[in-house]
This record gives C-alpha cells, structure tokens and sequence, in this order.
C-alpha cells in the first residue's frame, strides 16, 4: 500500500499512451504496421518497469531529502520567509515538483515549484507568505515528487505533517522601528524629525557651561559660590526628557473597526500600531499600558516599563477577539476614571465615519480630555480618495463623487470639532497608521505635552 500512495503518473506517461492508441488504430487500417506497434508498446511497458525500479529502489529517506524552515511566529500583515530545503540522494539528476500545505486561511492554490537537481545537489526554494489574521495557522505536509530521467512516472515524498504556528501582532514592524530608532534613522519610515522646543521641566544636574549651551539656563547662585572657591566659572541647569510617564493605547473593537483594508481590518492595523507605538514609548523611558474595549472593557494592561513587560504587551494583543458589536463608550470612561487615575497620554484608536456618530461619543470624550491629554486617532476611507481623483464621466459618476465628497468633508470637520475642545485628532489612512502615531507621540514629547 506505501508503494501505490507514492506512486503517481507523469504527463509523459499519458501523452505516450495517447500515441499508442493513435498507432493502435492507424494499425487496424494498416495491418503491416501493427507487429511493430506492439513491440514499441512492450519496450514502453519494459521502460515504465525501469523507471518504477530507478524511483523505488531507494528507501523513503534515502532518495530526496526535505526539510521545511517556518519560523516559531509569524507577524500579521508582514511578509514572512518560508525556506524548503531539498537534497538529491539519488545517483541520477531528477527533476522535482514541490507542492506546500499551507494553511487554509491563505486560500493559496498556486504553492507549486519546479526544480532540477544533479547528484548530491542541495537546493533551497524561498517563498514568502501574508496573514492578515491573528491565531493559529496549521501547515500541512510538503509533498515533492520526484522524477527519473525518463520521466513516466513519479514517487511522492511527504515530510513534516502537523505544524503549528502562531500569528502574532506585526513584531517584524516592531523591530524595524526599534532599529531604526536605535541608529537615528526613523526618516526612512516616514517618521520626522522633531525640533525640541523650550526645555524639560525634569532637573538632571548643574554642571559648568559649555559653548553652545542656552544662556538662559545659567545657574547665577550656584555660579557664584563657585567663583568664591574655585575661580570663576558659569554654571548651567541640566535638564533631561521627562520620564516615567503614562501612555495608554485604547483599542476600539467594535463594529466601525470591522472594516477591511488590504486585506486586515482596522482593528488590526490599530493593534499594530499599537505594539510598535508601545515599544517606542519603553524606549523613551515612558510607560505602556494598554485597554481594549467594545460593548464592554476587554482587557486591561496598566502602564509600566519593567522588564518583560513588553512582552506581556504582545502576548495581550495577540489574544484579543471580538464580535464587532456597538461600542460603549460609558463604560470606557468609567473604566479609565477608576484604573488610570495619574495624568496620562490616552491614544484611542476608533474610527467615526459621520459628525453625529462622533457628537455622540463627544461627552465622554470631552470628560476623558478633561482628566487626561487624549489623541484621537481615526482613519481616512482611501477609496473615497482614489474615487474623488478620478474625473466623472457620466451622471452616475457625478452623484457618486459628490457623495463622496459629503463624506470627505465631514471627516475633516470630525478633526476641527475636536480641536475646539482640545482633543488632539490624527486621521490617516491605514497604510500610515503607524508612522503617523508615531510622529505624533514624538511631537507631544518634544513640545512638552506630556
């Protein structure tokens, strides 16, 4: 039974007997042709039994070697290496297929590679692969079938059934703006940089003056009792970043985060934004928590910068599910006033399509913003944008750009009707998400703001 599982017909195979049945019956109207017919038919019938010999000769293990590399996790939305490796064992070149199981959530057909490998030749085949949901993927076998030199039939080798592998929150996205942070190269992500203005309110030292550094913040006592003992010398008031503070990244997972963008909802990209936005909070010395809420309070991270903790960040943003129902933003409010009670940065990731959907979550935003700094962030329809660049053709299309200018247009007064109630806003297109916020915390640091 092992035999027939692994023995499969070649296209060859079947285009030859094609021909013999054609020879067949030209030999029927020609009976003079028919004895060499049949002795063309029995060398084929010897050579189907020496390739079947060529092929089987061998022990499973000892004609193509493969091994799958995948990694532990892969990143949501990113673009993951998958490496098959194969080795010929056999004494003759084989031409291979490769057929990988992925998992289904990838709705992929076309996994299918052609190789030609000598003698002891090793091989690697290098694809890549995109989820755009979070949990558990499960690949099945690589099946590779191998081909002798006379190419009539085939023998599958299966390998490594039953591989599980968790999808994570976008860390390849994470450790890309953790490297660049670290070798000041953010520029290329489209993060800018910031001009400090004025200074921290967080003493360092008082150490003497150096050429460059801002008059204004002499030291005129602590100059003075230096020029008494040791001469005169100007001293200055150090100053560093403030540190220690709070910033809290409030995930909406209700209905308006349902919608699709390139194939991840906005909640994903929201929970993306969010881990790479608390990785750089931990780098500048800040603390990250985390809330995620619906039609109820999720889950609940306070904010903190200890070690481990950004692990716990990722752990919790991995596991979180909903079922898109109506948000309650009471019992935001409510659950932020009785957990966060120090002044911190609120991010609230959600998404307002009209001015009356906002204007009816505006008191309790306003409450927020009274107790703490809030941003708002929430996204721009990129198909509306790309419908209002193109030029209208017909009446149709001239209702359906006006439409959608309507909708443009309340966006930006969301923005302006936020800002009169000091309410930080960032509408962005999902693409940007990311580096927007980041832009963002990083501006509010340098001005001060929190």
């Amino acid at each position: 039974m092992t035999f027939f599982r692994s023995l499969f017909v070649a296209t060859r195979l079947w285009f030859i007997l094609t021909v013999f049945v054609l020879l067949f019956i030209t030999a029927y109207a020609f009976p003079i042709l028919f004895p060499l017919v049949q002795v063309a038919f029995v060398v084929f019938i010897i050579l189907i039994g020496l390739d079947s010999w060529l092929l089987f000769r061998t022990k499973a293990g000892n004609g193509i070697f493969t091994r799958r590399e995948v990694p532990d996790r892969l990143s949501n939305g990113d673009e993951n290496p998958i490496t098959i490796y194969l080795e010929n064992r056999y004494s003759f070149r084989t031409d291979v297929e490769v057929i990988d199981e992925i998992p289904f959530q990838f709705q992929r057909r076309d996994v299918l590679f052609r190789a030609r490998l000598n003698p002891r030749e090793t091989r690697a085949i290098r694809y890549e692969l995109r989820p755009t949901r979070r949990g558990e993927y499960s690949f099945g076998a690589v099946n590779v079938f191998a081909l002798s030199p006379l190419g009539l039939l085939k023998r599958r080798y299966q390998v490594e059934q039953g591989k599980m592998v968790a999808v994570y929150p976008s860390f390849l996205q994470m450790r890309q703006y953790e490297l660049l942070a670290a070798t000041n190269r953010l520029t290329e992500v489209g993060v800018k940089r910031i001009r400090r203005i004025g200074h921290s309110m967080e003493f360092e030292q008082v150490r003497p003056y150096a050429t460059g550094d801002d008059v204004r913040t002499i030291n005129w006592k602590a100059t003075s009792r230096r020029s008494d003992s040791q001469g005169a010398a100007l001293m200055i008031n150090a100053y560093q970043d403030e540190r220690s503070q709070p910033v809290y990244c409030l995930i909406d997972k209700g209905r308006v985060m349902q919608s699709p963008f390139d194939g991840l909802t906005l909640l994903d990209y929201a929970i993306n934004a969010s881990l790479v936005l608390s990785n750089i909070a931990l780098m500048k010395q800040d603390r990250a928590g985390i809330l995620t809420f619906s039609d109820h309070i999720g889950q609940l991270l306070p904010a903190d910068r200890r070690t481990g903790h950004m692990l716990r960040i990722l752990e919790l943003l991995y596991r979180q599910k909903t079922r898109f129902l109506e948000t309650n933003y009471e019992s935001l409010y409510a659950s932020v006033r009785t957990h966060i009670r120090q002044r911190s940065l609120l991010l609230l990731f959600t998404n307002f399509e009209t001015v009356s959907a906002m204007q009816r979550q505006l008191p309790y935003l306003r409450r927020l913003a009274k107790d703490h700094l809030l941003l708002v962030i929430f996204f721009e329809n990129t198909e509306l944008r790309n419908l209002l660049e193109q030029p209208a053709a017909d009446t149709e299309q001239i209702y359906l750009k006006t439409i959608g200018e309507k909708f443009t247009f309340e966006k930006r007064q969301i923005v302006k009707e936020l800002a009169q109630f000091g309410i930080q806003t960032i509408l962005t297109a999902p693409q940007n998400l990311t580096a927007n916020t980041v832009n963002k915390y990083l501006e509010m640091k340098a001005r001060g703001m929190i």
